[in-house]
This record gives C-alpha cells, structure tokens and sequence, in this order.
C-alpha cells in the first residue's frame, strides 16, 4: 500500500515535470521491459527493437494520462503498453515483402540466427550505447518541449484523427504547412495554428484543423525539430478507417 501511494505521488508529480516524468520512465523502465517481454515472447533488444521505444511512449502516455479514479496505475500502463504494441504489430503485417529481422535467415548453411543477431554483431560500441537511449531522450526532449507551448502527451493521443478521411484531411494540411518554414518556424515557437492560412493552402476546411489542432501542432514541432522515433508514432497513431471526416 506504500509503495502504491508514493507511485501515485511520482505519477501526479509527473504530470507537472518533464523532469519527474523522466525519472519515473527511467526508475520503472524493468517494468516497461517486462510488459514488452510478455508481449514478444522474448527480452527487447536496446537500441534494436522499436518496441521497447514504443513501450515507453506508452508508458509516458498513460503517466499524462492516469486519473486516480480509475484505480491502480500499473494495471493501467500495462494496458497502454499492450494496445500501443498490439496496433504497432498490426501496422508492422501490412507491410508486405518485407523480411522480419527476427525471423531465420533460411537457406543453405542455416544455423537457426536471425538477421538482427547478425546486424547486433556488427555495431560498434558507441552505437549500441547511442541506440539504446535514443528513443528516451527524444520522448522526453519532445515532451518538454510540447509542455512549453501548454501541450500534453495525453492531449495529442485524445486529439489524433480516427477516421481515415479526416487523417488524410490533416496529412494534406501538414504537407502544405512542411513547404512553409516561415509557417513552421512559427508553429514550433509559439504552439499556435494559423488555421486560416492552412484552410486556405491546403483546400482543408477549418473546422477540421480546429478539431485536430493539438495534433497538427505536435507533429509539426516533430517535423521542425526531427523527432523521427516520435514522428513515425504520431503518422501512426489512428487506428480505425473509413467513415465521414471528423
């Protein structure tokens, strides 16, 4: 019961301070490891498995996102993990003709290693060290940064698109707004869309960036910054398709 009352605490404080939110990925990052573990049959490789990386997206996502009243927090971020693995691998099948790095290299002279056991022995060691933080580092550069201009991680996963018109609605505003880095540059300084120029060169209607506004921002400081890990999750973040634009 103490030791869930001072979680709590961390977690709340969490909430206020990239630095606390930091600390707490960082102390519980064996729990992170051992839901990811659960859900791959086997240990994530540092540095080699996006997984891990995505986990502890997760996990960060549901500190932002936790309310006392839904009970006991890890049960919670155990979830989280496991949905944000689950539509990760989902997205991972369609992607055909693209050999898994886990699976056996097949062929004559076989001995059973996978691709990424080969690729693992080939890395130096400075860039093993580099990979194995790369992806905390730029969860936490990205968090604080969004937490500047008065944006939350929960609000952008809350205020991503769930429709595949309305994602695609937004990906035609975002590819306008990217050939603009005056229009960029302004967005990453101070957190606000300029709706009316982005309706009016992207062919987008308003009511649509303004219903998805913490996201388009978000992503854009991605694109202004090069968040590449947070950038591929964000592009990523819908789940459902069809249906009217919402």
């Amino acid at each position: 019961m103490r030791r869930e009352k001072e979680l709590l605490a961390r977690v709340r404080a969490a909430k206020g301070s990239a630095r606390a939110a930091d600390d707490l990925v960082r102390d519980y990052l064996p729990f992170i490891k051992s839901e990811t573990a659960k859900f791959m049959g086997r240990s994530p490789r540092e540095g080699t498995d996006d997984e891990l990386g995505i986990a502890m997206f997760a996990f960060h996502e549901a500190v932002l996102a936790y309310d006392r009243g839904r009970g006991a927090f890890l049960p919670l971020a155990a979830l989280s993990i496991r949905n944000r693995l689950v539509d990760f691998r989902r997205r991972e099948r369609r992607h055909e003709g693209v050999d898994s790095l886990d699976e056996p290299r097949g062929g004559a002279g076989d001995d059973g290693r996978a691709l990424v056991d080969d690729l693992a022995c080939e890395r130096d060691e400075i860039g093993e060290s580099e990979g194995r933080s790369a992806s905390r580092r730029e969860i936490v550069a990205f968090a604080r940064q969004l937490e500047g201009l008065g944006i939350g991680l929960a609000d952008v996963a809350e205020n991503c698109p769930k429709q595949a018109r309305t994602l695609e609605a937004c990906g035609r505003a975002l590819a306008f707004a990217r050939g603009d880095q005056s229009l960029l540059d302004r967005v990453a300084q101070t957190g606000k869309l300029p709706l009316a120029e982005l309706a009016r060169g992207s062919g987008v209607e308003r009511k649509t960036l303004e219903r998805h506004r913490r996201y388009l921002v978000a992503l854009l400081v991605a694109y202004t910054n090069g968040y590449e890990i947070i950038r591929g999750h964000l592009c990523r973040m819908p789940g459902r398709s069809g249906g009217e634009a919402r």
